[in-house]
């Protein structure tokens, strides 16, 4: 590095302003933090005392690590002691005023040389740089929280940062041991840009009581390995925090998807502020406690109606989910019929089922006994005649309404009344399929994700037909095999996919527009988000192809401007470029 840094100025105490001087003395640096107060220095140093223990007591430091890295910081309620630092790093609330001021009062306090870093999450460097005489040397360095845990720092430069400045914060980052990104300067950055729409999206769905806050939570922690849902972790965040931030991003790019939910000024308003308040989408036993409590529970007419009994399953289908349905329901003890278009597609079938028996059995987590018993139970046949005695039929053949209509009408005339039928869909209209029956309160949309015996999320969709026993027995049945059932209406997505593509489209513009590449992004979304796969790998994954059709649905279903199809997605499909099953997608295998 051109310049030795040894002695960093912390400006804020608060959760982030105390995690980043727990980093920096961590990393053998000096640190003076100011705070406005005593009664500030008091609460921050409350945060560092609380997070070493922490760390203390699970053997992440010992005794007198502790000790060395807390007598490295000293606590000042005065700018002016900060007048031989070697960089500053801001951390006050997210207010531009407020920045504006302290970085125009560092100015006459600081060497000329010294570097302004921002840890604002919204606000343009470019507009706080400018009330500085050094705007060449104010950069964004915006930690994740906690910021002694979460390794990710999005590096942002303006048009004026100079080129070795960048060169030096990059530097400085990994001598933190963090995995810094270098962006541009746009209200979100890459992480936030990416996270927040999402965020507000599935406000939007509690909103509309389109579906539960612990469904809409469940469905992305098992639908898509979340470590938190998005309500929870909206109340983590802080909801006034969240709002502010939507509005820097829509005033920047008028995407009405970034519009805060109405519902967020109103709990703001209310004081319902998550965690922080012990009241947000949940409620907590204390002001800033992780534990969530029992508030009034709301009504459900699964629990309010009795479910019709089922032992025996068809399952309608032979490729991947079809089988891995039928694995399913056979390991959980009930008899399974699989109805194929001919017999060596069923037996097939079979087949792969026996195989993914067979290594549950050498990885230990099935016996030989329970195996041969499991496959004992699935009858593969050819007619739909042979389903006429289920008690439930899961139709999961080709993603093509025609396809499935005809399969629901031919299901209409042989299987018995009073049995459920459902689709495995995941974006076509269950009351398209139910309107192919006569029976149409009889069906329901069971969603299982891929791999059916490994994921433990079913989305159960109900029609403005569909029977309340129906869902209840849908309910049942889905806790009966072990999985975890969340429910919704019958629109395009469902909970998960109309969650996740917005975001996934999102990712894909941002690249579009050469803001990041995607390796950066990925690993911003991974890094500084905890997710288990970033936005382009996970595109590789599903299939372009797929990815493009699922959001063209959302797009032809809500008519938002911001669910279009990125043009970039359609090019790369048209290319041929679908992601991993051709070896080139947005990356190349």
């Amino acid at each position: 590095m051109a310049r030795d840094i040894s002695t960093v100025g912390v400006i804020g105490l608060g959760t982030m302003g105390a995690g980043i001087a727990e980093v920096l003395a961590r990393s053998g640096l000096d640190v003076v933090t100011v705070e406005l107060d005593e009664a500030g220095v008091a609460r921050g140093r409350g945060h560092l005392e609380h997070s070493t223990e922490r760390a203390l007591a699970g053997g992440k430091l010992d005794a007198a690590g502790r000790e060395a890295l807390l007598s490295r910081i000293r606590y000042s309620t005065t700018l002016s002691d900060l007048s031989e630092v070697d960089l500053v790093i801001e951390a006050i609330p997210e207010s531009l005023e407020l920045k504006a001021d302290v970085f125009s009062q560092l100015d006459k306090i600081t060497r000329p040389e010294v570097v302004f870093v921002s840890n604002t999450s919204s606000l343009s460097i470019t507009e706080i740089g400018v009330h500085t005489a050094r705007p060449g040397k104010v950069v964004g360095m915006h930690f994740f929280n906690p910021a002694p845990v979460l390794k990710l720092v999005e590096i942002v430069k303006t048009v004026v940062t100079e080129p070795e400045v960048v060169t030096e914060v990059v530097a400085f980052a990994e001598r933190l041991g963090k995995v810094p990104v270098v962006i541009g300067d746009r209200a979100g950055f890459i992480a936030n840009a990416l996270l927040f729409g999402y965020l507000n999206h599935a406000v939007r769905m509690y909103e509309q009581r389109y579906a539960t806050r612990e469904d809409l939570d469940a469905a992305m922690r098992y639908g898509c390995g979340y470590p938190m849902g998005p309500l929870a972790l909206l109340d983590l965040i802080g909801l006034d925090t969240a709002y502010e931030i939507l509005d820097t991003m829509y005033h920047q790019s008028r995407n009405r998807l970034h519009a805060p939910a109405p519902l967020l000024k109103q709990m703001i308003t209310a004081g319902l502020l998550g965690r922080k308040t012990g009241r947000g989408f949940y409620t907590y036993d204390a002001p800033d406690s992780p534990n969530v409590v029992a508030d009034a529970p709301v009504a459900s007419v699964v629990d309010s109606v009795p479910p019709r009994p089922v032992s025996k399953v068809g399952v309608v289908g032979t490729g991947t989910m079809a089988t891995g349905i039928a694995e399913v329901f056979a390991k959980r003890g009930l008899d399974v019929v699989l109805r194929a278009r001919s017999l060596e597609k069923a037996q097939a079938s079979v087949a792969r089922v026996k195989k993914s028996l067979d290594k549950a059995v050498v990885r230990g987590k099935l016996s030989e006994e329970d195996a041969a018993a499991a496959l004992a139970r699935i009858t593969p046949v050819t007619d739909f005649e042979a389903l006429a005695d289920v008690d439930l039929v899961i139709e999961a053949v080709a993603e093509q309404l025609s396809v499935k209509q005809a399969v629901f009408a031919a299901l209409d005339e042989v299987v018995r009344p009073g049995a459920l039928l459902a689709t495995t869909t995941s974006s076509l209209p269950v009351i398209e399929c139910a309107a192919a029956t006569s029976r149409p309160a009889d069906v329901v949309g069971l969603h299982f994700f891929n791999p059916a015996p490994v994921m433990k999320l079913v989305e159960v969709v109900s029609t403005i037909a569909t029977a309340p026993d129906v869902l209840a027995t849908a309910n049942a049945v889905c806790t009966a095999v072990g999985k975890h059932a969340v429910h919704c209406g019958d629109r395009a997505g469902f909970i998960v996919n109309a969650l996740l593509f917005p975001y996934l489209n999102d990712a894909v513009k941002m690249l579009e527009a050469h803001y990041a590449g995607a390796d950066d992004i990925d690993t911003a979304m991974k890094v500084g988000c905890s997710l288990p796969m970033g936005p382009f790998e996970l595109l590789d994954v599903v299939g372009l192809d797929v990815s493009l059709a699922i959001q063209r649905t959302l797009f032809n279903e809500f008519r938002e401007e911001g669910f279009a199809p990125a043009p970039l997605l359609e090019h790369l499909v048209t290319a041929g470029r679908l992601g991993r099953k051709t070896g080139k997608g947005f990356k190349d295998y």
